[in-house]
């Protein structure tokens, strides 16, 4: 049975409806090496985060994922405690970003030792939280993958090898992507356990095609973020590509900042439900296309 991994616990597809697959909230984009990264109260995100968690239950949203890995500010702790306060799911992640934000101990460590963490995090949890890691969210520059980059890669597919984990990147070219699906590939992995993230940053929608054809998913999450018309045209042009059940989309917002005072000032994860969905109705989409996209492929995509 696919179980998806939670800050609650494993939890199966009848127990959940429409899911977030890209939102944030804790994040902190400094470099690991400056003063005060990654440090917050719990009790402080709870307080900031709660009203949008709750904002986000009352329109029928039964899940999210947090996308902030290893090296922008990962705190499983910070997630658990907004999950406890609101009685609300949330899926963590286990990996590290690309350079420069990689801490001191992942250049030390071996791609062995790396995959064994990353196994670890997925399998038993993340540090002492006993919260397992649904998935590995790595990510690669935007003119290539550097060594680095590509030995967390490496280490990634082989940890998820190991647990059948979905590996998501943040990779802002498609040519890129294509490189990193051939690196899985090389691991013994699979391409069809690779999210692209942030596929609307590759201007070239064939590369978003070729992407697809290979078997990984693609993600639009720039809803609220880009214009309506224009995230909505995207959608759609994916949808008559024959798209739907290899496409997730989100907004990729939030969140607690702890650079900025009191956290900052968090944007809601609502604009999806409030204003995209109706929108991509009026133009033909039908519910059980809207289904598929919102409910059945977040899950699909991370439960294992």
């Amino acid at each position: 049975m696919k179980l998806l991994h939670t800050t609650l616990g494993p939890m199966r597809a009848d127990e959940l409806g429409m899911i977030l697959p890209h939102e944030h909230v804790f994040v902190d984009l400094r470099t690991p090496d400056k003063p005060g990264y990654a440090e917050a109260d719990p009790a402080d995100v709870v307080r900031l985060m709660a009203p949008q968690i709750e904002a986000l239950k009352a329109r029928g949203v039964t899940a999210i994922v947090e996308c902030s890995t290893g090296g922008v500010g990962l705190r499983v702790d910070i997630d658990l405690a907004v999950s406890k306060a609101t009685g609300f799911p949330i899926v963590v992640p286990t990996g590290n970003y690309r350079e420069p934000w990689i801490p001191h101990w992942v250049r030390e460590a071996s791609e062995a030792e790396l995959a064994e963490r990353f196994y670890r995090d997925l399998a038993v949890g993340v540090g002492d939280t006993g919260v397992k890691a649904a998935w590995i969210k790595i990510s690669a520059g935007d003119d290539g993958i550097t060594p680095l980059e590509e030995a967390i890669l490496r280490a990634a597919a082989r940890a998820a090898g190991r647990t059948g984990a979905v590996i998501g990147s943040h990779t802002i070219k498609g040519r890129v992507v294509m490189d990193q699906l051939d690196i899985i590939e090389a691991e013994g992995y699979r391409a069809d356990r690779f999210i692209s993230i942030h596929s609307q940053a590759e201007t070239d929608f064939g590369l978003n095609l070729a992407v697809a054809e290979r078997g990984a998913w693609i993600e639009y999450d720039h809803v609220g973020r880009e214009p309506d018309d224009e995230v909505a045209a995207l959608i759609l042009r994916a949808l008559d590509a024959g798209k739907a059940k290899q496409m997730l989309i989100s907004h990729d917002l939030g969140w607690y900042d702890p650079a900025q005072p009191a956290g900052g000032t968090p944007r809601p994860y609502t604009h999806l439900s409030d204003v995209t969905l109706p929108l991509l109705r009026t133009r033909g989409v039908d519910e059980e296309v809207i289904r598929q996209l919102t409910v059945i492929n977040p899950f699909e995509a991370f439960a294992r």
